[in-house]
């Protein structure tokens, strides 16, 4: 799989269509909802937060955190064209560099929060645990780690988990709770990746995910008995553990 995520990750802006590619950060603004949702529910509130964004891609999320005051938020990702994408951009913190690399090089202790959004399904199981562990260690006790994954209890995950070519896994609640706590979590929180309201168009949105999940769990409910009103059902997951 290596040879596959060189040959991906050194193209990956072009392999991701080039011409879909922002050409200044007003065209960011499709992702607010979703950037601030994640800031607003799970930052600290200390503004100072130590806080690095791993693959964080042409630095989307770092953009919107340095919006809402938390200028000590940094990014890095291992694509080249990534990074040049960023920097073209104007968003200032992002740096080229390997992720397991970069966290080895991190004084244990250290970072607030850690943010890894699109990043741990391109891992083998194995390169997993080695990640997670390298996570921990750099996070300072009571500090968080932000996922954003691939939801595999969802019957759309497939356009995810098979979305990119570099993608290794999917996960579950129970599988990613399972996972973090034998990692030594204190604290996993999962949250379904709902459609946020920003426009009457995203609120009808969300009023058909809210009637297509309801069927969803009547569906469950046929076939298991059980009507889970905590059931994960989007495509993606958030899961955020606390050390």
């Amino acid at each position: 799989m290596i040879k596959a995520r060189n040959r991906i990750y050194s193209q990956y802006v072009k392999a991701w269509n080039a011409s879909k590619a922002p050409q200044s950060t007003s065209e960011l603004k499709n992702r607010a909802p979703t950037m601030n949702f994640l800031i607003n529910s799970f930052f600290p509130k200390d503004k100072d937060s130590r806080i690095l964004d791993l693959g964080c891609g042409h630095g989307t999320l770092v953009h919107f955190a340095h919006a809402a005051g938390y200028a000590n938020t940094h990014g890095i990702d291992v694509s080249p064209q990534q990074v040049a994408l960023a920097k073209k951009l104007g968003i200032k913190n992002i740096a080229e560099d390997d992720l397991m690399k970069r966290l080895s090089s991190i004084p244990e202790n250290s970072l607030d929060v850690i943010i890894a959004f699109d990043v741990i399904e391109h891992f083998s199981k194995d390169e997993l645990i080695d990640f997670i562990d390298a996570v921990h260690r750099v996070l300072k006790s009571g500090g968080c780690w932000i996922i954003h994954a691939p939801n595999g209890a969802s019957p759309f995950f497939g356009s995810i988990r098979y979305g990119d070519f570099t993608h290794e896994l999917a996960f579950t609640q129970t599988s990613i709770d399972q996972l973090l706590t034998a990692s030594n979590f204190q604290k996993i929180i999962c949250r379904e990746c709902a459609p946020q309201i920003y426009s009457f168009s995203s609120f009808i949105r969300l009023m058909m995910w809210k009637i297509t999940r309801l069927f969803l769990s009547f569906a469950i409910f046929a076939e298991t008995g059980d009507l889970s009103r905590n059931a994960i059902l989007t495509r993606n997951l958030y899961a955020v553990a606390y050390k």
